[in-house]
């Protein structure tokens, strides 16, 4: 007998003298395990089913229709309990309403829905058109609906009307974008109920579009912006052996390269001569957003300050120039002091550049300006001249000590954002302080600074 066997069989009994045998087994415990198991999937099948029938139940219903059905259910139970008609005719009428509704939530959504953007790139203070377009591609009549089309936080309601087969709808939008920002519109959801709200079926189109809101910019000179428009770079007052602005000629040393010597100098004087040169230098920028909120009295404040900034390094970028536009990543006040997080922008064109800008938040924990150009000095070594741009409410020690973390020999420059105030421009040791009042004084003061 083999072991599955000795495990059903507990006891055989021979009763020979009454010519019968008599067997009995015992439970399978493996066979008790799998029908526990099989129970519990089968619940577990049950209450996801439940589950699911109970959200679409959940979405459908409003709460206008669940206080019909809890009128409905009421009046029911106290006709039954206390034999009172009024109750059942409120109960009456509310199950009536209800059952009234629910044809209008027959039938599939035979709709083909396309929103088309003009474009997906504008500047703030301006807005976007679009074009809605929407095609009944069923066999039978269309009844009026809701299109929801989320734009940022907002939501753009468009109503459908009756649609033959076939029929195509179409409608032209217009999405707002006064604030810089990026806006995301979408998925579109189309909602078929009836006209009391009572009951609602939804179905939703997958898919987002995207839209980039620029920060407003203003053109700048590019001489005046500090940006030598030459071939070689900007030529320097350090000494080098080797470069391509002649500075003087000095008597050779041991190691100079013999490329360099000057051999009309060397035979006048008998002794040998090598050319000495002024070091060039690519004009190498940095633009500084300075993000934190204690640094802006307003809004508006940060938005000129990212515009600043904006200007600055788009026409960087547009000439052609190395330019790196750098900012403090947006930290969490636990990590305020203790985590350093610089953030990047791209600059290799001026659209990817501005897209990355339309991201660009305030944040009430930020790294401080002093490590924000540290971290800066460290990355972009150099560098030729540096912009800060910041609100009013930074102080010029604050300033200073930003502009301490770079060498001597690069020229720093901020620019304080306070709408209203007169354009003003003050030197000092270390840097420059520049004052705005609105964005097109930016220009003035850069062509100030340049002489």
């Amino acid at each position: 007998m083999n072991e599955h066997t000795e495990h059903h069989t507990s006891r055989t009994t021979d009763t020979s003298a009454r010519g019968a045998t008599v067997t009995r087994y015992a439970a399978d415990r493996s066979t008790v395990a799998a029908g526990v198991e099989r129970g519990r999937a089968s619940a577990a099948k049950v209450a996801a089913a439940l589950g699911k029938v109970w959200r679409v139940v959940d979405e459908t219903v409003s709460p206008v229709g669940w206080l019909l059905a809890a009128t409905a259910l009421s009046g029911v139970v106290v006709a039954a309990v206390w034999g009172w008609a009024e109750g059942l005719i409120v109960g009456g009428t509310a199950a009536t309403l209800l059952l009234l509704c629910l044809p209008f939530l027959l039938g599939a959504h035979t709709y083909a829905v396309r929103l088309d953007l003009e474009r997906d790139r504008v500047v703030a203070g301006t807005s976007v058109q679009a074009n809605l377009r929407i095609e009944n591609r069923g066999l039978r009549i269309a009844l009026p609906a809701v299109l929801d089309i989320p734009v940022g936080d907002g939501l753009v309601e468009a109503q459908v009307p009756f649609l033959r087969s076939s029929a195509v709808h179409e409608d032209a939008l217009t999405i707002s974008a006064e604030r810089r920002g990026i806006i995301s519109v979408g998925p579109m959801t189309i909602g078929r109920g009836d006209p009391l709200g009572v009951l609602r079926r939804d179905h939703t189109w997958p898919g987002e579009q995207t839209i980039y809101v620029h920060p407003v910019t203003t053109p700048i000179p590019p001489l005046s912006a500090g940006l030598i428009r030459d071939l070689e770079g900007q030529v320097t007052h350090t000494i080098v052996d080797s470069d391509l602005s002649f500075h003087a000629i000095r008597e050779y040393l041991p190691g100079d390269s013999w490329r360099h010597v000057h051999w009309k100098s060397t035979a006048k004087t008998g002794r040998l001569m090598v050319r000495q040169y002024e070091e060039t230098r690519r004009s190498r920028v940095a633009v500084m957003i300075d993000i934190d909120a204690h640094a802006y009295e307003t809004e508006d404040e940060f938005e000129s300050a990212v515009s600043v900034a904006a200007s600055l390094s788009v026409q960087a970028v547009r000439d052609g120039r190395e330019v790196a536009v750098t900012a403090s990543s947006p930290l969490s006040e636990h990590d305020r002091g203790r985590v350093h997080s610089l953030q990047t922008l791209p600059t290799v064109s001026a659209r990817g550049l501005l897209d990355a800008m339309s991201g660009l938040v305030s944040a009430p924990a930020a790294m401080s300006l002093p490590d924000v150009s540290t971290m800066t000095a460290r990355e972009t070594p150099e560098l030729s001249l540096v912009f800060i741009a910041t609100g009013s409410l930074r102080s010029a020690a604050e300033l200073r000590r930003a502009a301490a973390a770079f060498p001597a020999d690069v020229e720093v420059m901020a620019i304080r954002s306070e709408p209203g105030a007169t354009p003003a421009l003050k030197t000092a040791p270390e840097l420059r302080v520049a004052t705005i009042g609105m964005l097109h004084d930016l220009g003035h003061l850069m062509l100030r600074a340049s002489a």
